[in-house]
């Protein structure tokens, strides 16, 4: 049996946004049932319920880990279930919560090489200190089982693979020409699979198109978590709220002709849920228009808590 929690379903910024008082945030804000908060993106998994492997540590962690009981340690003066991460990408959102797992807690840090090199030539991720965490290079297209860091391995299998994005804001070098510089290890989803019983699932919080390829991977899978940044692409500009495109920000758009809701719409997925969901993003509203046609098209919205068994 694999469980997964959903610790964080909102994008970068959480909802609602700390400095924002867009329609959504102010419903938020005011503790308005119809808008929900959320905390940053991130993905908990386990198959025996009392070790837990984290996808993306986002900087809202210490408050998600409080929210979750099964994540609260448990053992002796010092232990934690979390025995490990896996990042999709370097966005701050996904690995900020690093910070916060660095009392020489014992875990394993996995991701792609370009990440790793991200996080080794910034001294601050130094604070994890390497005694304790061990930082784990995944490759691409290719099944890799978890171990806990004595080389048990956990039973769990997960496989990183390319999707469109773009690097990191931070990392953006505009002379780098095309998407600044991005390379296919600086965005990536994963597919988790249950070794023993081979149910899996597939995690993509950040990805900017479904080409065939993309969508053929994915098609007659039993669960898909996918980006649900904006649900149309100039949504920040629309709102007031910025000046960027969902595109622009590496994010494919939920509605329109080019949304995920008609991209995914004849891939026979058994269960979607929408994660990584903007503020700005009105099916964040329980009551909205744009939450029904979601779910009349067999999406669920992602929400803090949210359990899922396989």
């Amino acid at each position: 049996m694999l469980k997964i929690k959903i610790l964080g379903a909102a994008a970068g910024g959480g909802f609602p946004q700390w400095n924002c008082h867009c329609d959504n945030c102010r419903k938020a804000w005011a503790n308005n049932p119809d808008a929900i908060a959320r905390t940053q993106s991130s993905l908990a998994i386990t198959v025996d319920g009392d070790n837990w492997f984290l996808l993306n540590a986002s900087p809202d962690i210490r408050q998600q880990i409080q929210a979750n009981p099964c994540l609260h340690p448990k053992h002796g003066k010092r232990h934690s279930p979390i025995k490990g991460v896996i990042l999709t990408n370097a966005d701050v959102d996904h690995i900020g919560g690093l910070l916060t797992l660095r009392e020489s807690q014992p875990l394993a840090l996995y991701a792609t090489q370009r990440v790793i090199n991200v996080l080794g030539e910034n001294s601050l991720f130094n604070i994890l200190n390497p005694d304790y965490v061990a930082r784990r290079k995944l490759p691409i297209d290719q099944k890799t089982e978890l171990c806990f860091l004595d080389g048990q391995n956990s039973g769990i299998e997960i496989e990183l693979f390319p999707v469109p994005g773009k690097i990191a804001l931070y990392l953006e070098d505009e002379k780098a020409g095309v998407n600044f510089g991005s390379v296919p290890e600086d965005t990536v989803g994963i597919k988790v699979t249950v070794r023993d019983s081979k149910k899996s699932f597939y995690y993509l919080p950040g990805c900017a198109a479904l080409p065939p390829d993309l969508a053929e991977r994915v098609q007659n899978s039993d669960l898909v978590f996918f980006d649900g940044t904006t649900w149309v692409d100039h949504e920040m500009i629309e709102t007031g709220c910025g000046v960027k495109t969902g595109q622009r920000m590496g994010h494919m758009c939920m509605a329109g002709p080019q949304g995920s809701i008609q991209a995914f719409e004849e891939l026979n997925i058994k269960r979607k849920v929408f994660i990584h969901i903007n503020n700005t993003n009105p099916v964040l509203l329980e009551n909205s228009t744009e939450r029904a046609i979601a779910n009349k098209a067999g999406w669920e919205i992602g929400y803090d808590t949210m359990e899922v068994i396989l």
